[in-house]
């Protein structure tokens, strides 16, 4: 731990009172210290992974991802970059989103798409029920249809799309279904932007300290912090991935995926 660091662990430690409290649900010391990020920990659960998680808390966290995702997340920059130089003015571009979580992060792309007069067409899949239920009687932008889905099965129907993107989905997969997940991706897409956090001690630090304390009722905090221990490196990521997939940075303390690698989703 660099010196920086530990003073921000101690900064957190006196200052955010309701991390220690995080780190004994989650079975851990509250001294980031004892932490080792070196390796990720890929055997680590998150709670809304559990079938019997509490359905308020449930609730509560898809609710908390937009505000946790405009903290953490860089998607208007990347919406900005990315997605919108390669849409066409004429004839509508496109999106699939696989697990869509909350659903904020593709309505803001239907929004802002809408903003610039694009004619963007989202379909959001996510496997987990209770994320489809919750879309539910909500209010979302008209180009954004929710679905009850798995990639594999849209794939099979013969759907193919001009995008495909996820957020936060990449340190979720085994092992034994990365490189299914990413041909399913390519296959669907004819561009692909993955998302996903970067596991670091500094990014930990910061979580706990700053964003954590200021979700309560929910899974946000917990699964957060082990989300990042969950994450790859940009170096692990690249050594993981086929060449024929580009790795990128992205502020803050995230990393893109994309295909080609040619530099077009670019």
């Amino acid at each position: 731990m660099t010196q920086e660091d530990a003073f921000l662990d101690r900064d957190c430690v006196f200052h955010g009172r309701l991390a220690p409290q995080y780190a004994r649900r989650e079975g851990r010391q509250s001294d980031v210290s004892a932490l080792n990020f070196s390796q990720r920990q890929g055997d680590l659960r998150e709670r809304m992974e559990d079938p019997e998680a509490d359905p308020e808390w449930m609730r509560n966290s898809y609710a908390q991802f937009r505000h946790v995702n405009r903290l953490v997340s860089s998607w208007r920059s990347l919406y900005r970059r990315h997605l919108r130089p390669h849409m066409a003015r004429q004839g509508p571009t496109t999106l699939l989103d696989i697990g869509f979580g909350g659903g904020d992060v593709v309505a803001g792309l239907a929004s802002w798409a809408r903003r610039d007069g694009l004619h963007l067409e989202i379909t959001a899949i996510d496997s987990d029920g209770r994320a489809f239920a919750w879309t539910k009687g909500r209010q979302w932008p008209a180009n954004l249809t929710f679905r009850h889905a798995r990639a594999e099965d849209l794939l099979a129907a013969g759907e193919r799309f001009d995008w495909v993107t996820s957020n936060h989905v990449l340190h979720h997969l085994e092992d034994d279904s990365w490189d299914g997940f990413l041909d399913v991706s390519r296959r669907l897409g004819k561009r692909v932007l993955h998302c996903d956090l970067v596991r670091s001690r500094r990014a930990y630090i910061l979580f706990r300290c700053f964003v954590a304390p200021f979700f309560r009722h929910s899974f946000i905090a917990e699964d957060g912090l082990l989300s990042v221990r969950r994450s790859y490196t940009l170096q692990e990521m690249h050594q993981r991935v086929p060449e024929v997939w580009d790795v990128r940075p992205v502020f803050p303390f995230h990393q893109l995926l994309s295909h080609p690698a040619d530099g077009t989703a670019f």
